[in-house]
Order: C-alpha cells, then structure tokens, then sequence
C-alpha cells in the first residue's frame, strides 16, 4: 500500500486517510490564521469569505546569535496588514471566562482554571468526570481566558503568546487539562489563541498568525487522538463531529477512515 513521506520519518501514514489540498485559511482572531501546508495527510484548509493576502512564503529554519533555533518567515510581498485581516466575531453569550492575572502567570498558578474546571474532573489531568456535574454545561457556555497582564517594557513589540512565561503557563494548564480544547469558544478565536501558546509559530502584519506547519500538525493529531478517547469516557454523542468541528477552525478535514481506525483498535 502506498504511503507518503509527509512528516519526517518514522512519521508516515496512509495518504487515502485524507482529504484534498488547503485552499484558504480562516479568520479566528483579529488577525489571520494561517498554517500553510500542502500537506493532503490532515487538512484541507477551509475557506472564508475575506479576501486573502497573496504573495509566495514559506516557512524555514533562521540561525540565531546565540546559536539556538528559531524560524523565519519569507515573504515576498508588501510588509502591510491585510485587507482580509477581521476582527474576531463576538464571544459566546454566556461563556465562562477565567480571568489570570500577571503574578498568578508568574508563580504558575493554575487556581482560575481550577476553580472552573475541578467540578468536571475527580483529579488534575484525571479522566473521570464528576458523575454529579453535567460536561454539557461547559460544551454549551464553552470557555475563554482573560489574560491580565501589562508587559514590562510598553516598547516590546511581542505579542504575549510570544511571551516565555505565558506560554509557560499554558503548557502547564495544557498538561493539567489535555482536553481543554474541546471546551474553548472556537468561534472567537480562543482556539487558534490557545494554540500559539503551545505550537510554535510568528508573527505576519501581513498574514497574522503563522503556525510552524508539521508542529501545528502534530499537535492537532495528538488531540485527536486525546479528546476523542475523553469524550467517548463520558458517552458524548459524535465525539467525531465535535473533533471535526474543533479542528476545522484551525484549518483541518479528518478523514472518516482515521475515526474507523480508532474505533476499530481501541486502547485496551
């Protein structure tokens, strides 16, 4: 059977698993998303009405002073905001917002989430849900964050998911929580939010937010494969649809094969 080398080795899957060649990305933000990969094995990029920023880029490795890695993105077009760029549609009525304030950032105080989300699970980063508290609640309400946080110097030109020890914070929530995803108002943005917070990527006036490609790839894959498992544990009705819904705000189609699979090989 015939594979495709689309992600470094061993990382190879079926290429009938997936769908047709990204077209256009959507608009999440009050700038652009755009994880701009060819790659047929995840995600055809979904379309949307807003004109998109034209021009060749790619995205490639940048030798660092310090000799670190970093990434840099080659545009070959004007340096100007795009005339697609739109700000994000309104949150939803009624949405939990947990508001985290610049010390809690700092000592890694993951209190706010706690006191939202500890009443839908027995422990940190545990599967069972509390059989007294409906998860329907926070599925329907769903979930942003209000970062309450002043940087340092007012001339530092980062966004603050380009900041250390925010993006520090998340991964520690991410860790506690690996299901959050599912929960998160997708459709004002806090999606494509949370992720620049855990997948690397840069920063285009241009182009807005732009996604490392394979990174970005890889994490979806793995909450694929996390939240599914977590929401058939609570008998959630299409748990493939919500994952399908999820994903296709950041510009992915999954395959109903991949589903078949894990139903078919289930962990034990």
């Amino acid at each position: 059977m015939a594979t495709t080398s689309l992600l470094s080795p061993p990382f190879t899957l079926p290429s009938r698993f997936l769908p047709s060649p990204p077209s256009l990305s959507s608009s999440l933000h009050n700038h652009r998303t755009r994880p701009f990969s060819s790659n047929p094995l995840l995600l055809g990029l979904i379309s949307h009405p807003c004109k998109c920023a034209t021009g060749r880029r790619e995205w490639r490795p940048a030798s660092s002073a310090q000799g670190s890695a970093d990434f840099s993105v080659e545009e070959y077009e004007d340096e100007e905001v795009g005339e697609g760029v739109v700000p994000a549609p309104p949150p939803t009525p009624g949405r939990i917002d947990i508001v985290v304030t610049k010390e809690q950032i700092r000592e890694l105080d993951l209190s706010p989430a706690h006191a939202v989300f500890r009443k839908y699970v027995h422990q940190i980063g545990d599967n069972a849900t509390d059989p007294g508290v409906d998860l329907q609640e926070v599925f329907e309400r769903t979930v942003g964050f209000v970062l309450q946080y002043e940087v340092d110097d007012p001339l530092d030109p980062r966004e603050l998911s380009e900041l250390p020890d925010i993006r520090l914070w998340f991964v520690r929530l991410d860790a506690a929580y690996p299901w959050l995803p599912i929960v998160v108002d997708w459709r004002a943005g806090e999606l494509s939010r949370y992720a620049a917070m855990l997948v690397p990527h840069q920063m285009s006036k241009r182009l807005g937010l732009v996604y490392n490609p394979e990174a970005l790839e890889l994490w979806a894959m793995n909450k694929l494969f996390l939240i599914h498992e977590f929401l058939k544990a609570r008998n959630v009705t299409k748990p493939d649809v919500k994952l399908n819904n999820m994903l296709r705000m950041l510009g992915f189609s999954i395959s109903n094969q991949l589903y078949d699979l894990i139903e078919k090989y289930p962990h034990p």
